[in-house]
């Protein structure tokens, strides 16, 4: 198998709103918050539900690896229920292997809001439900040793359980990449994300606010510094500036694709790191990579939903 993933298994309901939706309800436009099932059920009994996909992060990426005719994997933590019958059949349909066995859980599958406002941005709401309770016991051994590598997402990770699982997928990988997922993420878990990304990871994934709130650092150039000195893979989109790919001495950059008619952002990320991974475990060079994640991500960002 090329890539396994190990993220948040989540349901996506994605629903169309106004810029004052957001106010009315104190959310942060193009954030990510954790919600409970109330505050969750609260918010989506006044909205029209446009599509309802397996999504989760990491989850679209390996969807969208599969759909570049990579062997593929993915291990999230889901509930016996609708929704988590739901979840797995939506990635078998989509030939990726879900190396978890669904068994009964106090906590519902986890599901995520996305609504997007009419300039194309999109603002979650993730009820994790049992996602965010991944153990060391629900992270196969077998799967990952027989990967080329491991692809997590930095939304799993937590103190206790998920962190274990994490620790415990690295230590067995052969090659162990991440993506920092959202800046308040990175805010919430900061001093450990830097941790692994000096220490840990072979390969991050990164937008440049994540990167820049990572290290605290006042201008990019300090983010280029930074990312030279560890040695390891740092990928960072830079919204219109394009991506840019450090590696030692080595900085190569891509620009955007041009004229698009955008109509959702979701997966814009999830979809860039797809095509970068796939270009990489190809052998592709740095620049293809980038240029495939590039491609990737400007397909996705003309369509509502992270799938295609």
């Amino acid at each position: 198998m090329k890539i396994l993933g190990i993220g948040n298994a989540i349901v996506d309901v994605i629903c169309k709103v106004k810029d004052n939706y957001l106010t009315d309800n104190g959310l942060t436009k193009s954030t990510m918050k954790l919600v409970d099932e109330a505050e969750f059920q609260k918010l989506l009994s006044t909205l029209k539900i446009e599509d309802t996909v397996s999504g989760g992060s990491v989850a679209n990426s390996i969807v969208g690896l599969s759909q570049l005719g990579n062997k593929v994997g993915f291990i999230g933590k889901v509930n016996d229920d609708n929704l988590g019958q739901k979840y797995e059949d939506g990635l078998k349909k989509e030939n990726v292997n879900f190396y978890y066995s669904k068994k009964k859980e106090i906590l519902p599958t986890g599901t995520c809001l996305i609504l997007i406002t009419p300039d194309s941005e999109r603002t979650m709401c993730t009820f994790l439900g049992t996602a965010g309770k991944i153990n060391v016991k629900d992270v196969e051994i077998d799967s990952i040793k027989n990967s080329e590598m491991i692809f997590l997402e930095g939304y799993l990770w937590d103190e206790g359980d998920p962190k274990s699982a994490f620790d415990k997928a690295i230590k067995n990988s052969k090659k162990a990449a991440m993506s920092l997922s959202d800046q308040f993420c990175v805010e919430r878990h900061k001093t450990n994300f830097l941790e692994l990304v000096k220490n840990k990871l072979d390969i991050t994934f990164a937008n440049e606010q994540e990167i820049t709130s990572l290290i605290d650092a006042k201008n990019f150039k300090e983010v280029i510094s930074f990312s030279q000195q560890l040695r390891k893979l740092i990928i960072i989109t830079r919204g219109e500036k394009g991506s840019i790919a450090i590696e030692e001495n080595s900085v190569t950059e891509c620009d955007v694709k041009k004229d698009l008619k955008i109509v959702d952002l979701t997966g814009a990320g999830d979809l860039f790191a797809a095509g970068f991974l796939h270009g990489y475990i190809n052998n592709l060079s740095t620049k293809e990579s980038l240029e495939k994640g590039t491609e990737m991500s400007a397909k996705i960002i003309q369509k509502i939903g992270a799938r295609f």
